[in-house]
């Protein structure tokens, strides 16, 4: 994708210089979009702020706080930044019109996916239940991404700022159950021993 809007003048007019070719001529494009902002994929996001507003937009998965900011491409195609500590959560959704508000805020029963299981407490006391890479070294130093309770809700994913949290409590560690081997029975006669 460009950034620059090209603009072709047909003709040879101010160029003083006969039978050359069309002048291009590239201007800025007025879009307020840099391509350091603008990253070839985008995720559809509802970021709720602290005092219950909510910008909806589209954010890059991969670099999601720039500086202390999240930089939110809004649906009028404006680009936000907004701080981390007005955050209280980016929801990666999958459509915009549905609410991003969880149905279901904790588990019902022990996940089956691996990962940690945590408890989240936000400061203004709401409580929230979800699954994190049981690899830290993947979590960044502004936040937690954790997978909601509710896979089959519009919410997919949400990065929740360590600003916005009173307190992380890990309820379990959950792995992959590994197949214990079956002891050889010492009744059984070996064939071919040497």
């Amino acid at each position: 994708m460009s950034f620059w809007r090209k603009s072709a003048r047909i003709g040879r007019a101010g160029s003083g210089i006969r039978g050359q070719g069309p002048e291009i001529l590239l201007t800025p494009n007025p879009c307020p979009l840099t391509p350091a902002s603008m990253p070839s994929a985008h995720k559809k996001v509802i970021v709720r702020k602290m005092d219950r507003d909510s910008v909806s937009g589209y954010v890059s998965p991969t670099q999601i706080v720039t500086e202390g900011k999240v930089e939110v491409l809004n649906t009028s195609g404006t680009v936000i930044a907004v701080d981390l500590r007005e955050i209280k959560g980016v929801y990666f959704v999958r459509e915009f019109g549905e609410a991003e508000a969880l149905t279901r805020k904790t588990f019902t029963s022990r996940p089956r996916a691996e990962g940690l299981w945590v408890r989240l407490r936000f400061k203004d006391s709401e409580v929230l239940e979800g699954l994190m890479p049981a690899d830290l070294l993947q979590s960044m130093p502004e936040g937690y991404l954790v997978n909601p309770p509710d896979q089959r809700s519009n919410t997919q994913r949400i990065f929740v700022p360590r600003t916005a949290l009173e307190s992380l409590t890990v309820l379990a560690v959950i792995g992959t159950t590994r197949r214990q081997r079956r002891a050889e029975d010492q009744r059984q006669v070996t064939l071919f021993e040497e």
